[in-house]
């Protein structure tokens, strides 16, 4: 069976209710290592800081791997739309890969891009809404913190999770001299 079959589809709901925080995933087209460069990470990071301003969230934890992106959100408006801030975030980095690769590896761009019906789409990340799950507790917030800083460690990346540069977990160790600096919790 295809992956892409009907069947095999599953639907994430995204649930915008005031109060929660989101711990959002979200994967590089057919999970290759699109992340794993410092120019592609570096746009994510910029897509981040925009879009958290322009639809007012706060960034409470990070994560950014070579094929995968953890980000754990609270939206500072009653009335928000997380798809919304998640599209925003992953067309804008999808935008700059393509014309980066229009410019430099049409090879690339090409691996990248699909037969939709009659169109060709670009790819940059796996289809889909990517996983949403609403934060509801001090303690499950917690867990999500230290199961995200505990990816690059998980993976063999680096030895301490303070060491992987792209993530939040330096922030939280006390360095301040860090890509993305992550927003004060008032819990």
């Amino acid at each position: 069976m295809n992956n892409n079959s009907p069947q095999h589809k599953k639907t994430i709901r995204h649930y915008n209710v005031p109060c929660h925080a989101h711990f959002l995933t979200f994967s590089c087209y057919q999970c290759l290592p699109l992340l794993s460069k410092d120019r592609t990470r570096n746009w994510l990071i910029e897509s981040i800081i925009t879009v958290k301003e322009k639809y007012q969230y706060a960034l409470w934890a990070y994560v950014i791997m070579p094929e995968h992106a953890h980000l754990l959100v609270y939206p500072l408006v009653e009335n928000y739309n997380i798809s919304l801030f998640l599209k925003a975030i992953k067309q804008s980095v999808a935008r700059r890969a393509k014309h980066y690769l229009e410019e430099h590896d049409c090879n690339w761009r090409d691996k990248l891009t699909i037969k939709f019906g009659s169109r060709d789409v670009f790819r940059f990340w796996q289809a889909g809404p990517g996983y949403d799950r609403n934060i509801t507790s001090k303690d499950e917030l917690f867990e999500k913190i230290h199961y995200v800083h505990g990816n690059p460690v998980r993976r063999g990346l680096v030895l301490n999770p303070q060491e992987w540069k792209w993530s939040s977990a330096g922030w939280y160790a006390g360095e301040r001299d860090v890509v993305l600096a992550v927003d004060e919790m008032n819990l």
